[in-house]
């Protein structure tokens, strides 16, 4: 069994908060796949700072957020859909990093290792997924109200360009942090399923968006305890733990609605 590393738990921790709460705008408007795309092209970013020797991980983050306003200036000069982007982007960046990616580096740069990540990774991570909570908190009703109607939010005065571009560097961010914890293949689903869990339940905009964050927290620091606990890589435990929330907060919704029903009857 390999030793806990609480530098590992606390890296987990803020990686699973970050994604979940950013997440649970990214279900609100129907972009889960463009959270998932948008993880693929930090692949290419690994694969260059290996190969010249420099952190991965700055490398990942430099090629997402390039990819964030990339995607942006395309779809208000060419009025394409974010998914379309996103998706002509994804498969480019997959196949370059495949490529490029050393053949012993490849599968910690898909499925993530992280037993490896150190002091200075792990405040680093804390200080951004932080950053991209409150500043995702800052913009929250913003991106609701966009999500109702781009007119009635550019007539309450939410300059609803500068907001989009600010959210796809907020999820370009997390993805690019994640990527230590599940890699490039899986941190997709840590930002989707534990906002999809906590949709489910059907609360109010804060409950959800708090609700996310803490089923990212417990798939991501569940999944890593688990890896060290059963000696495997953390990223699929991740995720399936992810996925066994998102089940069982189903059920509990689906169990609410039937008392309901035969409540009223």
């Amino acid at each position: 069994m390999i030793a806990l590393s609480p530098y590992s738990l606390a890296t987990a921790a803020a990686v699973g908060f970050g994604a979940g709460y950013v997440g649970s705008l990214m279900v609100l408007r129907r972009m889960a796949l463009v959270g998932d795309a948008l993880s693929h092209v930090a692949l290419p970013g690994l694969a260059v700072g290996l190969l010249l020797g420099f952190d991965p991980f700055l490398g990942a983050f430099a090629f997402v957020l390039t990819a964030a306003f990339l995607t942006w200036f395309i779809e208000r000069s060419a009025h394409l859909a974010v998914d379309a982007i996103i998706g002509v982007l994804f498969v480019l960046a997959l196949a370059v990093g495949v490529l490029l990616t050393p053949n012993p580096d490849l599968l910690e740069a898909l499925f993530g290792n992280v037993s490896q990540v150190g002091l200075l990774a792990t405040l680093a991570t804390i200080v951004l997924a932080t950053g991209v909570v409150l500043v995702t908190r800052l913009i929250y009703r913003s991106m609701i109200l966009s999500v109702i109607s781009e007119d009635l939010a550019a007539s309450a005065g939410v300059r609803v360009e500068l907001v989009s571009l600010v959210y796809l560097v907020l999820v370009s961010t997390v993805v690019a942090v994640g990527v230590q914890v599940v890699g490039t293949l899986l941190v997709g689903a840590l930002v989707i399923v534990p906002a999809a869990a906590a949709k489910t339940l059907g609360t109010n905009l804060t409950p959800y968006a708090t609700l996310s964050a803490l089923f990212g927290v417990a798939s991501a620091v569940g999944g890593t305890l688990l890896s060290f606990a059963w000696g495997v890589t953390a990223g699929p435990l991740v995720v399936v733990l992810g996925v066994v929330l998102f089940v069982a907060s189903w059920g509990f919704a689906a169990a609410g609605r039937r008392r309901a029903r035969k409540e009223l009857a």
